[in-house]
């Protein structure tokens, strides 16, 4: 048998209208919003009637939204694309960033998320010098007894906050520590309004900010953390405090984050 004549086995298992449904979605981009039937059709090289069904398919799903003649990308399109990325692993995305950041400062670097009132560690960047601050990973402390956890607690509104705690005894921990939950919805309410949290233990200093998701939701936090004689300077903590906040927001991004700022 002549090669030319050996039957396409892969385009056998094409699926020529999916095909054509998912050119359909890849020809709008931040340059091209909107598209008539006859410009979808012309670009697909088909009839009219043939792309018919084509769009009316993907605007019944929710992947186009038809405004008098004009096509445009629906809400499904949205909502999947940034649930994928705000799915993605947070400490594949963290990593890079507070390695880099830990490199640019010789400090300590840490990733947490919330579980109920503790703050759980997911990611460190060690610091290998003797006067440094490394959480082991899997490590789980107290929200209201560290920066991060303190950032964490700030993705909460203060009824939120009221019934995470209700039950918790507040009392039973060192200063500085809130003693009591109108104590601790204050300091958080300060936190939120701040964006980045400073606390002192233990004869170190560690500096927090936020994670958040597509939706400007905190789902995590990053800290910088030394020894009290490393950060005693307030123009350093100045200068520390800007690179971490840097790092959040880089990675805030690459989770779907857009802010307000730029």
């Amino acid at each position: 048998m002549n090669i030319a004549e050996v039957p396409d086995k892969e385009a056998d298992y094409s699926v020529p209208a999916l095909a054509r449904g998912l050119s359909v979605l890849g020809m709008f981009n931040a340059h091209t919003r909107s598209l008539s039937l006859q410009e979808i059709a012309e670009r697909l090289g088909v009839s009219n009637s043939a792309v018919y069904r084509i769009l009316f398919t993907l605007t019944n799903m929710g992947y186009l939204n038809k405004h008098n003649t004009q096509y445009e990308l629906g809400a499904r399109v949205i909502s999947d694309g940034f649930s994928y990325l705000a799915s993605r692993d947070i400490v594949e995305v963290a990593m890079r960033h507070l390695n880099e950041l830990r490199d640019r400062t010789s400090l300590s670097c840490h990733l947490s998320i919330r579980e109920q009132t503790d703050s759980l560690y997911l990611y460190r960047a060690f610091a290998a010098q003797r006067l440094s601050v490394n959480i082991p990973v899997g490590t789980r402390i107290a929200c209201h007894r560290t920066a991060m956890g303190r950032m964490l607690l700030t993705s909460l509104s203060e009824i939120e906050l009221g019934q995470l705690y209700q039950l918790v005894r507040l009392d039973d921990y060192p200063a500085p520590a809130p003693r009591t939950l109108l104590e601790l919805q204050n300091l958080i309410s300060e936190d939120r309004d701040r964006g980045w949290v400073l606390h002192r233990s233990d004869y170190s200093t560690a500096i927090a900010a936020p994670i958040r998701d597509h939706n400007g939701h905190v789902v995590a936090a990053i800290n910088l953390s030394g020894p009290d004689a490393v950060m005693d300077s307030e123009d350093v903590k100045e200068q520390f405090r800007a690179l971490l906040l840097a790092s959040s927001i880089s990675i805030s991004n690459e989770l779907g984050y857009s802010h307000p700022f730029g």
